[in-house]
C-alpha cells in the first residue's frame, strides 16, 4: 500500500471487516475446542491470529488506525511470551515505519504549502522518507544553510481519516480488549479523539518542541532537535543521527538498555518539571541514543535524542503534586491518607466506599519500581500486574472496577502506563525512586523537599545556571 487511503468508505470496510475477522476466528476457536484441543492452547492461537491481522491492517491504513496500533504497542509486554513472541515484530514495525507516500504526492504537498521554489530551501532532499507515521512521513535533507534536517510533511487528507479511523474504533473496542489485558481501551481511543486537532497543528508541536530544545540545549542527557521551519502541515527540524530505541529493545546490551532506561524515566520526569509540558507519545520510534563522536564508547555517555512532540498536555505548574503525595503515603504504608487524598482529588466517587487498607494492596505491587533504590522492569513483572488487574477473580479486579480516573489525569496516566511499558520490553535496571525524588513535586516529605529544592538553588548560584 503507498498512499494514504482516504476515502471514509474504504477505511471504514477495512476497519469493519476487523471485528468480522475476530467472529470467524471465535467460530473456529470452538471449532477446535470440540475437536479436544485445550482452551489455554486456542485462547492463545486465536490472540495471536487476531494480533496479526489486527496489526497489519493498522499499518496499511496510517491515520488514527495506525496511531491507535502505536500506542497498544509500547503495551506487549504485558502478553503473555507464547502469544507475544511469534508477533513482536509487526508491533516494533509499527513504532518505526509504515507504508509510504508516493514521491509525486510528497513533491506536490511540498509545493502547495512552501510554494513552487520549495526545493530552493534545501542543498538536498531526499524522495524515499526515512520513517513514514500515523499522520505523516517524514525525509532526510540537508537545509539552505547547510544543516541535516528532517522534514515532517502530513499526509493529505489526514485529518479526515484520523476521525473515520477513531469513530469506526470506537464502536468495536471492546473487542481489542483482550488483545492487551489490564489496560481499557475505551479512554485510550477518546483522548486520542479528543487530542485530533492538537496532533494534525503543527504550529503546536513547533511550538512545543522550541520550549524542549530550548531547556535541554545543554543537558548532558537529553537531546531534543530544534525546530527551523515550520508551514500549514510541514515541519522542519534539526536531524538526529543516533541508534532506534527499538533497536536496543530488539537487540541491546545490558548496559545499553539499563542506560536508555534511566534517560527515558530521567526525561519523563524532568521534562514536565522543567518545560511545564509533558510529551505524551512516548512509544519507541520516538526516541534515540544518541552516541557522539564514540559510537563504540560507553554507554554511560549516551544521550537521549527526543522526537515528535505533537501530543503534549500542558501542564504549566508540572506534574500535580497529589501523585507525589499519594506515592509518598502509600510506600509510608498510610492507608487513611492515601485513601482521604483520592477521595478529594476524585479518583474515589462520594458514592462509592472502599476499604483504605484494600486500596492500599491494590497500589503497592503497581508502585513497586518507586520503592526500590534500583528496579529491575521486566515483561514477567508487566505480565504479573496485567493479570492481577484484568482477572475477574481477583479481589484487585473488582477493587479497580471501582476507583475512577479524573480527566485532568488520564494523559498523564497514560503516558506512565506507556513509559512503564517500554522499560519492560527494555527489560532495563533503572533508579525510579531517584528520579521522582528529583523531579516529581511532593514525593520527598516536606522537610526534605524544602532542603532539596535549597540545594539546587544553591548549587544553580554557583554554576550560573537554573534548574
Amino acid at each position: 500500500m503507498s498512499d494514504l487511503p482516504r476515502k471514509a468508505v474504504t477505511r471504514t470496510a477495512k476497519l469493519a471487516a476487523l471485528p468480522l475477522g475476530m467472529a470467524g476466528r471465535a467460530t473456529w476457536g470452538l471449532g477446535k475446542r470440540i475437536g479436544g484441543y485445550s482452551a489455554d492452547l486456542v485462547g492463545q492461537e486465536l490472540q495471536q491470529r487476531t494480533a496479526e491481522q489486527l496489526f497489519k491492517v493498522l499499518g496499511e491504513l496510517k491515520g488514527g488506525a495506525m496511531k491507535f496500533g502505536q500506542a497498544l504497542s509500547v503495551f506487549e509486554s504485558a502478553l503473555p511470551e507464547e502469544v507475544a513472541g511469534p508477533y513482536r515484530a509487526a508491533l516494533t514495525k509499527l513504532q518505526e515505519a509504515a507504508p509510504p507516500m508516493p514521491v509525486a504526492t510528497v513533491h506536490a504537498a511540498l509545493a502547495e504549502r512552501m510554494g513552487a521554489d520549495w526545493r530552493e530551501l534545501f542543498e538536498e532532499f531526499e524522495d524515499k522518507p526515512s520513517a513514514a507515521a500515523s499522520i505523516g512521513q517524514v525525509h532526510r535533507g540537508v537545509w539552505h544553510d547547510g544543516r541535516p534536517v528532517a522534514v515532517k510533511v502530513q499526509y493529505p487528507g489526514a485529518g479526515e481519516a484520523l476521525l473515520s479511523d477513531l469513530n469506526q474504533l470506537g464502536r468495536f473496542v471492546r473487542l481489542l480488549g483482550p488483545l492487551i489485558p489490564g489496560v481499557d481501551i475505551k479512554p485510550l481511543v477518546s483522548e486520542m479523539r479528543d487530542r485530533l486537532s492538537e496532533e494534525l497543528d503543527y504550529e503546536l508541536e513547533a511550538r512545543a518542541q522550541r520550549a524542549y530544545a530550548e531547556e535541554f540545549a545543554d543537558d548532558p542527557d537529553v537531546r531534543v532537535p530544534d525546530v527551523v521551519y515550520q508551514c500549514d502541515q510541514v515541519l522542519v527540524t534539526e536531524w538526529l543521527e543516533g541508534v532506534p530505541l527499538a533497536d536496543v529493545i530488539r537487540e541491546g546490551s545490558r548496559e545499553e538498555r539499563d542506560r536508555a532506561g534511566q534517560l527515558l524515566a530521567r526525561f519523563l520526569f524532568s521534562g514536565t518539571a522543567r518545560t511545564g509540558l509533558l510529551h505524551a507519545d512516548p512509544h519507541p520510534g520516538n526516541f534515540r541514543l544518541l552516541t557522539g563522536d564514540a559510537p563504540d564508547g560507553p554507554p554511560e555517555q549516551w544521550r537521549l535524542g527526543v522526537m515528535d512532540f505533537g501530543t503534549v498536555d500542558r501542564l504549566p505548574e508540572g506534574l500535580p503534586p497529589t501523585i507525589g503525595v499519594a506515592l509518598r503515603m502509600a510506600l509510608d504504608g498510610d492507608a487513611e491518607g492515601v485513601h482521604e487524598l483520592l477521595c478529594d482529588e476524585g479518583f474515589i466517587r462520594p458514592s462509592v466506599e472502599l476499604d483504605p487498607d484494600a486500596v492500599l494492596e491494590y497500589l503497592l505491587p503497581i508502585i513497586e519500581p518507586a520503592q526500590e533504590e534500583e528496579f529491575v522492569f521486566s515483561r514477567d513483572w508487566m505480565r504479573e500486574q496485567a493479570a492481577r488487574i484484568a482477572d475477574p477473580r481477583s479481589p484487585a479486579y473488582q477493587l479497580g472496577k471501582q476507583l475512577n480516573l479524573p480527566p485532568s489525569y488520564l494523559l498523564i496516566h497514560r503516558v506512565t502506563l506507556s513509559t512503564i511499558g517500554v522499560l519492560c520490553q527494555l527489560g532495563a535496571q533503572v533508579r525510579m525512586h531517584e528520579e521522582m525524588e528529583a523531579w516529581v513535586p511532593g514525593f520527598l516529605p516536606e522537610e526534605d523537599e524544602e532542603e532539596y529544592f535549597d540545594g539546587t538553588e544553591d548549587e544553580a548560584e554557583v554554576t550560573g545556571t537554573s534548574a
